[in-house]
């Protein structure tokens, strides 16, 4: 399942297929084997209702929460870039050779993050989380440096700013693997199919005459696979650009 949340495009193409399955089960297998008698459709009409409302209510709660978290990446990408930033103008707090050394590292840095948004690969995923780490135990060193140079409230300054820099991006990431939870995306979907069997099994006619049944699956599928698009950072065609650090990085490099 967590393949199919990081692909929306393929999420939907098994969705659909599946509800529209559940759907041309309804109106033939399920008949055949249970009628539907026409006093008792004002019954299964609320219960198709109930139905279709719950699914609606699942859904407007998923995307919700996907949403949520999809803001929650925004702002944590806006506080990187400020405490990268902020770090970069206190380095001018420590000696000359470490000032310069601290700024070309943070320069790399912002540059390695920008990389980090903006890369899909895995390969090339992997390569920048390695040199990330590298330039991490860097920049730590360099203000480890400056409080032993400095062992006064202007070199803890240097070394705080340094631990948000590094506190900045494990917090990205940790909502970068924050996702919407495996058993909600298993009930909406159980939900759904249910929901398109009954669907189907309501339908007055043959298939051929109430394709406007249709239209069912196709929604549902595409808004969950909306929602999985929303809630996977690397997949599908909705990401967060790193406006704020590529708008660091322009003024690091002036």
């Amino acid at each position: 399942m967590a393949f199919f949340v990081d692909h929306p495009e393929g999420l939907f193409l098994v969705l659909l297929v599946c509800f529209v399955g559940a759907v041309a089960f309804g109106a033939t297998g399920l008949r055949r084997i249970v009628s539907l008698p026409e006093d008792g459709r004002e019954d299964f009409n609320i219960v198709q209702q109930a139905t279709l409302t719950l699914l609606a209510l699942l859904v407007g709660f998923s995307l919700s929460m996907a949403v949520g978290r999809y803001d929650q990446r925004k702002n944590l990408e806006e506080a990187e870039a400020n405490a990268i930033g902020t770090e970069y103008v206190r380095a001018e707090l420590a000696e000359s050779a470490v000032t310069l050394k601290m700024k070309d590292a943070l320069a790399r840095y912002a540059q390695l993050r920008v990389d980090d948004y903006l890369t899909r690969d895995p390969q090339q995923l992997e390569h920048i989380g390695r040199d990330t780490a590298n330039v991490q135990a860097e920049l730590w060193k360099l203000a480890t440096q400056v409080a032993q140079d400095k062992p006064t409230p202007i070199g803890a300054l240097v070394v705080a700013g340094m631990n948000d820099v590094l506190n900045s991006q494990d917090y990205s990431e940790a909502a970068r693997i924050n996702h919407i939870p495996l058993g909600a995306w298993i009930l909406m979907i159980l939900i759904a199919m249910f929901g398109c069997i009954v669907q189907g099994y309501g339908t007055k006619g043959t298939l051929k005459k109430g394709m406007l049944i249709a239209v069912l699956p196709v929604t549902v599928a595409l808004s969950l696979a909306f929602i999985a698009d929303i809630d996977s950072p690397r997949g599908g065609i909705i990401h967060i650009e790193p406006q704020n650090l590529l708008r660091l990085l322009q003024s690091l490099q002036h």
